[in-house]
């Protein structure tokens, strides 16, 4: 099994993926470092990401889902995944489980202000809530607050998935 906690940037999707995989005692993952120097250096720049600069990312990401699957054991990736597109490339049939992170932008430009380790730019805040599409009535989400806290939301992932 494999699962992508996604959201915009600043929701915790590392933060959050880290402690259900420590949890769970599965492997973590963050999409971040799949991503092109190329990527990188325009995210950086506060320049948004197209689909195009997107594809070959996700396609990574994909083939390590795929690798993992079929030898490697269960994974938790950290991946912003924000259209259902990207999501649906992602899972490629597999025994993939989605967890979102929903949050407000709000709260998530008041993160990105206090986060400075990270290349992504702040000022991509609006690209990201523009790009993100919320999960769909078919799509099989496990719907958390990014506002509740991290022992709060990995219990109510282990719980989703255990269930």
């Amino acid at each position: 099994m494999t699962i992508i906690v996604f959201g915009v940037a600043g929701a915790g999707k590392t933060v959050v993926g880290k402690r259900v995989a420590q949890q769970l005692g599965w492997t973590f993952y963050d999409a971040d470092d799949f991503h092109s120097p190329e990527n990188v250096e325009k995210m950086r720049q506060g320049i948004p990401l197209t689909d195009d600069d997107r594809w070959p990312w996700l396609d990574r990401l994909r083939q390590l889902i795929l690798e993992s699957q079929s030898s490697a054991g269960p994974i938790v990736l950290a991946c912003s995944a924000l259209k259902q597109d990207y999501r649906q490339r992602l899972s490629a049939g597999r025994d993939v489980r989605f967890v979102y992170l929903k949050a407000d932008p709000e709260l998530i430009a008041a993160r990105l202000r206090d986060r400075s380790e990270h290349f992504m730019n702040p000022d991509l805040l609006a690209s990201q809530f523009d790009a993100l599409e919320e999960p769909a009535g078919h799509e099989t989400v496990i719907v958390v607050d990014a506002a509740d806290t991290l022992d709060a939301i990995a219990q109510q992932v282990q719980a989703a998935i255990t269930a």
